[in-house]
């Protein structure tokens, strides 16, 4: 049970540290709407987020209202694109980019992620045609992000996918140069890339999730670098224990989201998720945390050790 003093601490954080959910991101399976007739493919796929999605954004605008805790975006994520198209790979897959953006716009979420490839060990049915549209699909749509994961630590690097990714990051911003060259930001490169992840641009429905779920984000560089500087550590140690504490607070508001999500929605809940990316909020950032942590300025000697630390921390505060 919460006590008075902890329900305060988490209103300072909102108020004064930048705390917000940071997203509630409904992951889709789209695996039974594969068809080798592409049109018939695509009225499955909006079809069935239609109808999965259609309370999401009411849901998370509901317990805004009710609990005061920010949630900044609803998104989607669905099962990897080149997956459900490796039947339909002599026809223009680009019609899956411009139907999950019709879905997307139907809702009123803000971003859908799933336009994806998993390449890391080689490509299969549908992966060539998914990534060298990629370009075009974040040009001609406004909510769809892509990825393609590249490389694990145990299969390796494709560097095949190395070259073609790197000319489609090029292109997905020549494409958008008139808006910023937003294209390239909604494209992520990875190695590792996790099935549950909730955060865009790399938000994509793994083929081991269940066929719906609810993943919750949270965003808190801002209150991990105010207790840094409150605590005043005086060593290392110190330091790992208070972003342990510290992160551990931060998900339990998101866990408390994420259930009333699952709950409202009657979707299982997956996982939470605590990014400490940067926002446009001053003091929200992650170079403000290491040089708490010690450095005299992000990016001097020891940087990479203390980030290092960092991200031990925040891991080890999930488990």
């Amino acid at each position: 049970m919460l006590e008075t003093k902890d329900i305060l601490e988490t209103i300072n954080m909102i108020d004064n540290e930048n705390l917000d959910v940071r997203t509630i991101t409904m992951g889709i399976s789209l695996i039974d709407c594969i068809d080798s007739d592409i049109d018939k493919a695509c009225d499955k796929i909006y079809d069935k987020i239609c109808l999965y999605a259609k309370d999401l954004v009411k849901t998370g605008e509901d317990i805004t209202r009710e609990y005061g805790i920010p949630i900044i975006h609803k998104r989607i994520s669905v099962t990897p694109i080149s997956i459900v198209a490796g039947v339909c790979q002599t026809q223009k897959i680009l019609k899956f980019a411009k139907t999950l953006d019709r879905a997307a716009d139907t809702l009123g979420v803000n971003f859908i992620g799933g336009y994806s490839a998993l390449v890391e060990k080689g490509f299969a049915a549908g992966d060539y045609a998914l990534i060298e549209s990629i370009p075009e699909a974040l040009s001609v749509t406004e909510r769809v992000c892509s990825s393609v994961n590249i490389g694990s630590t145990k299969a390796g690097i494709n560097m095949d996918a190395v070259r073609m990714m790197g000319k489609a990051v090029v292109d997905a911003a020549k494409l958008t140069e008139d808006q910023n060259c937003i294209g390239a930001a909604k494209l992520v490169t990875f190695c590792n890339a996790v099935q549950d992840n909730p955060f865009m641009a790399g938000a994509f429905h793994g083929v081991g999730e269940a066929d719906c779920v609810i993943n919750v984000g949270v965003s808190g560089p801002g209150v991990v670098r105010a207790a840094l500087e409150k605590a005043n550590c005086g060593n290392i140690t110190e330091v790992a224990d208070l972003v342990k504490k510290t992160a551990f607070k931060i998900t339990r508001m998101g866990q408390l989201v994420a259930q009333q999500a699952s709950q409202r929605l009657s979707v299982p809940f997956g996982i939470v998720d605590l990014s400490l990316a940067p926002t446009p909020a001053v003091g929200d950032s992650v170079a403000h945390i290491l040089e708490e942590m010690g450095l005299e300025i992000c990016g001097c000697h020891g940087t990479t050790a203390a980030l290092a630390l960092l991200n031990d921390a925040v891991r080890s505060s999930r488990r």
